[in-house]
């Protein structure tokens, strides 16, 4: 499975109609932040503190300084706590300058977007030390919040995971349902053959739910991964021993943090686990302003 790095996600950034930032400042300012209009004088200056206010592994925070800067490109911001730093709670994470007015605007878009990300990088670090020194890689799914796909694979790298595929021309994944849809076994078999041919480079990787199935996928050239859904460790095991140095396993299907270290356990080279972005608690940041002057 590919690691895609964080840089790799300022495609994100790109200033676009389509731009996650872009469409998070234009739903939350409407047509303008009346309250800062009529309370905040003009010309007076600020500093903003962003505190993270628990424990939790930092996300999001270029995607925070850039909101920032979206709102008012004058603005002095300053990242204190990169993206992957373990915090203990009480750290100042972002430090911006400049116009109060801006720093208010900005302020709720800037928190939800580093609140919501450092939580999924939270979680992700949680299921990693979990399974300790184990050689399973946790990975996630696409089980994304529609439009923040790449933001939050982001944040599963700097929680410590690695990405699975972040779109269907990634790689090829047959499921339970690509298998009952198709010509029947034979027919997968030669469509395995001829993706291998005409595409060398792409990643196949098959579902199983029962060890029969495993051990018909083991014996098709071309499989490099066989995901192993919903199954109990001791079949893990007995999938993982039959398919040694053949295959790679993938175990996914109601992982959680009380059952993942066992899981690891059993050989299997990669775990996925879509809670990690559909069910990461958001971490409590708030911003503090301080009166600078005008």
């Amino acid at each position: 499975m590919r690691l895609l790095r964080a840089e790799f996600y300022f495609f994100a950034m790109t200033e676009t109609a389509a731009d996650p930032i872009t469409i998070a400042l234009r739903e939350d300012i409407g047509e303008g932040d009346i309250t800062t209009e009529y309370f905040i004088p003009k010309g007076l200056r600020a500093l903003g503190r962003i505190i993270a206010r628990e424990r939790a592994i930092v996300a999001g925070v270029q995607t925070a300084a850039e909101v920032f800067r979206r709102v008012n490109p004058k603005l002095n911001v300053e990242i204190l706590q990169p993206d992957g730093t373990a915090l203990m709670g009480g750290e100042t994470v972002l430090e911006v300058r400049g116009a109060a007015s801006s720093i208010l605007t900005a302020e709720r878009v800037a928190l939800n977007f580093l609140q919501r990300l450092s939580g999924i990088a939270t979680l992700t670090g949680q299921f990693v030390e979990a399974i300790g020194k184990s050689r399973a890689k946790i990975l996630d799914t696409r089980k994304t919040t529609p439009g923040l796909r790449a933001l939050e694979k982001a944040a599963v790298v700097a929680g410590g995971g690695a990405n699975h595929r972040f779109n269907l021309n990634d790689m090829a994944l047959i499921k339970d349902n690509h298998l009952a849809a198709g010509p029947g076994f034979t027919g997968f078999a030669s469509a395995v053959q001829r993706l291998r041919e005409q595409r060398p480079g792409i990643r196949i990787e098959v579902e199983a739910d029962r060890l029969e199935q495993v051990r018909s996928f083991i014996e098709v050239d071309g499989i490099d991964v066989i995901l192993l859904d919903n199954m109990e460790p001791s079949e893990m095991r007995e999938a993982v021993a039959a398919g040694k140095n053949k295959v790679k396993f993938e175990a996914s299907g109601g992982i959680n943090l009380k059952n993942v270290r066992r899981i690891a356990a059993t050989g299997v080279d990669y775990i996925s686990v879509g809670a990690l972005t559909h069910s990461a608690r958001a971490i409590d940041f708030s911003l503090e302003l301080t009166h600078v002057g005008s």
